[in-house]
Order: C-alpha cells, then sequence, then structure tokens
C-alpha cells in the first residue's frame, strides 16, 4: 500500500547518443587536410607559377638600400675575417683564372637553380604522390621566410662591394642568363644576398633525394648537389658563405612548418596516396573491400595507365 510500481518495457533499454562524425568535428577536419591526398597537376602548375611570380614580385620591390646594403656586406666581410674564414675572394680569383671552369660555374648558377628544383618536384609528383604534398610545403615555407629576410636585411653581394677585388665573372666573361649582372641586373633587386636561396633550394633537394631516393648513386649526388652549389656561390662572388647558413635556417623553418602540419616529416609519410574510406553514418569507416573486389582500394600508382 502506499506503494509505485515502475514498469519498464522488458529488453528495451534507452538508446544511446551516437557520438559525432570525426568528419564533422574540428579534428576530423584538419586530418582530412593534412592527409595526404594525390596532386592533381593543373593545381600544381598553377600554384607553383603563382607563387614564384609572386616571390619575384615581393623580392624585387623589396626597397634595394644600397647604402645600407653596402654597409652590411662589409659588417659581414669583417665577421668573416674575424672568424679566420673570409676566403671568398681568393676562391674567386683562383676559379676566374681557369676559363672553362668559371663560364661552367656561370651557367650552373643560373640554370640548374631551377632545373633541379622544378625536377625534383616532378620527380616526387610521379613516383611519390604520397610525399608530395609536405616535401613541396617545405620549399614553399623556405621560400616565403627568405623573404622576410631580403626586407629587413638588405646585403649586397661580395662582387659589388666597394673597395674589395672581387671579380663579377658574368661580366668579365660575358656569360649568358644571370639575373644579377649585365644587361638583366635592373630586373632583380641586387641586394637581396641574405638568405640564399641558391643554398636553400639546392639543400632541399638533396635532402629529398637522399632521404627517398632508393638508388645509392642517385642519394650520392643528392648530397653532393649542394655541396657544389656553395662552391659556385662563392666562387662567382654573387654569396657570402653566411647567406648560405641563413639559406639553411630558412629551410630548417621550412621542415618545421611541414612537420606542424602534416605531423610527419615528408619522409615518414606514406609513399603512395591511400585509398579513401566510405564513411557510414554512425561515423565509423566502413570495412575495406577484399584484395582484388575494388580496384579502388589499392594504393594509387602515378603511370601505371589508370
Amino acid at each position: 500500500m502506499g506503494e509505485t510500481t515502475v514498469k519498464r518495457s522488458a529488453g528495451r533499454e534507452p538508446a544511446p547518443l551516437s557520438p559525432p562524425s570525426p568528419i564533422t568535428t574540428g579534428a576530423g577536419v584538419r586530418a582530412r587536410l593534412r592527409a595526404p591526398r594525390r596532386p592533381r597537376i593543373w593545381f600544381e602548375i598553377l600554384l607553383i607559377l603563382v607563387s614564384y611570380w609572386t616571390y619575384s614580385l615581393i623580392r624585387n620591390a623589396v626597397p634595394e638600400q644600397k647604402a645600407q646594403a653596402l654597409k652590411n656586406a662589409d659588417w659581414i666581410w669583417q665577421v668573416e675575417k674575424s672568424l679566420g674564414l673570409a676566403f671568398e675572394e681568393a676562391v674567386n680569383h683562383a676559379v676566374n683564372s681557369v676559363t672553362w671552369l668559371v663560364v661552367s660555374m656561370n651557367y650552373y648558377y643560373a640554370t640548374l637553380h631551377f632545373v633541379v628544383t622544378i625536377g625534383v618536384l616532378v620527380w616526387l609528383y610521379r613516383r611519390q604522390p604520397g610525399r608530395y604534398a609536405a616535401s613541396r610545403t617545405v620549399l614553399f615555407a623556405t621560400t616565403g621566410v627568405a623573404l622576410v629576410g631580403y626586407y629587413l636585411y638588405p646585403l649586397a653581394p661580395p662582387r659589388l662591394m666597394n673597395g674589395q677585388s672581387f671579380v663579377d665573372t658574368v661580366l668579365v666573361h660575358q656569360t649568358w642568363g644571370s639575373m644579377a649582372s649585365g644587361n638583366l641586373k635592373h630586373m632583380s633587386n641586387q641586394y637581396a644576398a641574405m638568405p640564399s636561396m641558391h643554398i636553400g633550394w639546392s639543400l632541399w633537394c638533396g635532402l629529398i633525394i637522399f632521404f627517398l631516393a632508393s638508388a645509392p648513386w642517385a642519394r650520392i649526388l643528392g648530397l653532393l648537389y649542394p655541396a657544389a652549389t656553395l662552391v659556385v656561390i662563392v666562387a662567382t662572388a654573387n654569396h657570402f658563405w653566411l647567406d648560405a647558413v641563413g639559406g639553411m635556417i630558412c629551410l630548417g623553418f621550412g621542415f618545421l612548418v611541414s612537420y606542424l602540419w602534416y605531423g610527419a616529416l615528408p619522409q615518414r609519410l606514406p609513399k603512395q596516396v591511400e585509398s579513401k574510406r566510405v564513411q557510414v553514418s554512425g561515423g565509423a569507416p566502413a570495412p575495406e573491400a577484399k584484395p582484388g573486389a575494388d580496384r579502388d582500394s589499392e594504393p594509387e600508382r602515378i603511370g601505371s595507365g589508370r
């Protein structure tokens, strides 16, 4: 008497709330953006062209500040002398005395900077698409932060210093192709030597090849390429060796940006792009199809003819 009986339907429990789909959460959106995906050729070409055009526009729009650039060059030269490492002038004169060698270095400086970098990007796109975006991000972040250096620290290259005997090898040997000397010098900012993107880009190429290539000879060439570039930029009097250090620091920043975004260095990411899983209504991924049941379940292979 006085008791209240609560009846519950037999076998029925309150339905649990479904967890939010990972696709709709902030973490899910970030994961989708960071996940390696197959690059699209039209987008990559457009991105590279627009980025390099923007880079050139900003770099050349930075005030040249000739007086400050020459003053900074004198300071760099004195620092190197105090360290006992002011060897640029001796290397410049030694190489300039061998005509075939210095002319080869002039063409190296003017062309390989672009040819090798584009070649590595194409190789990544075709053979290792899963690592392409992260590697490209390293290169773009490196180049972007270099613009800050050009703005904050205008620097004259050794060949433009006052009171020194550096030889402008392009002018002396009338070599084609340099944007830094001759008739083309007004198309490029002459006082944007710090940091050296010849070193930044060549070291990027070298490290990418060293860590991702399988052939031993290719890995060796990858390491030799930035070393040869260092010799060339010094021998042609286009940079101090400290400019190369600046390029290395910028590259370190680029790797950091890529690591923070993708959560791993390029060589730690999958070589090929993984297939996408279909999400069911509850947010859990659907079971993968058995091998051979669905061609889309296999890793995409560029150049396989699909």
